[in-house]
């Protein structure tokens, strides 16, 4: 089974979290965190940095590890490293990666056809809103 070792951004900004819909492939219309494959020699913090740089068009601090998630899709195996970030600069995604990204409430994430892997990360970022005291 092929594996993946991929990072996601969950950025909040003014009380909003970040989520992009996959315009393409096997999970067409589902929704997820952005981020993307961790490369050769490139911390998770690179790959992060550099993702949402290279779809978003935008910059971001990444603050602090929000969780790590194992997850067995049936055709392949994920391993996804997720953190918490803030923007530096305004987003201007790139219209030739089929996304469309939005953001949303933390009572909206709820309502959100996520991908199986990122529904735990939804529930870990609840629990982290939760205890900050932030979003809602």
């Amino acid at each position: 089974m092929k594996s993946y070792n991929v990072v996601a951004a969950i950025i909040i900004e003014k009380d909003k979290i970040l989520v992009s819909q996959r315009g393409y492939g096997e999970f067409k219309d589902k929704w997820e965190f952005p981020g993307g494959k961790i490369e050769e020699n490139e911390t998770e913090e690179e790959a992060l940095i550099r993702e949402i740089k290279e779809e978003l068009r935008g910059d971001i601090e990444v603050k602090s590890h929000l969780c790590y998630v194992s997850y067995d899709y049936p055709s392949f195996h994920l391993d996804m490293h997720c953190y918490i970030c803030g923007l530096l600069s305004e987003l201007h995604p790139d219209e030739a990666i089929e996304k469309a990204n939005i953001f949303v409430t933390e009572e909206e994430l709820d309502n959100i056809d996520f991908l199986p892997a990122d529904i735990e990360v939804v529930n870990k970022l609840k629990d982290y809103l939760s205890s900050k005291g932030e979003v809602k």
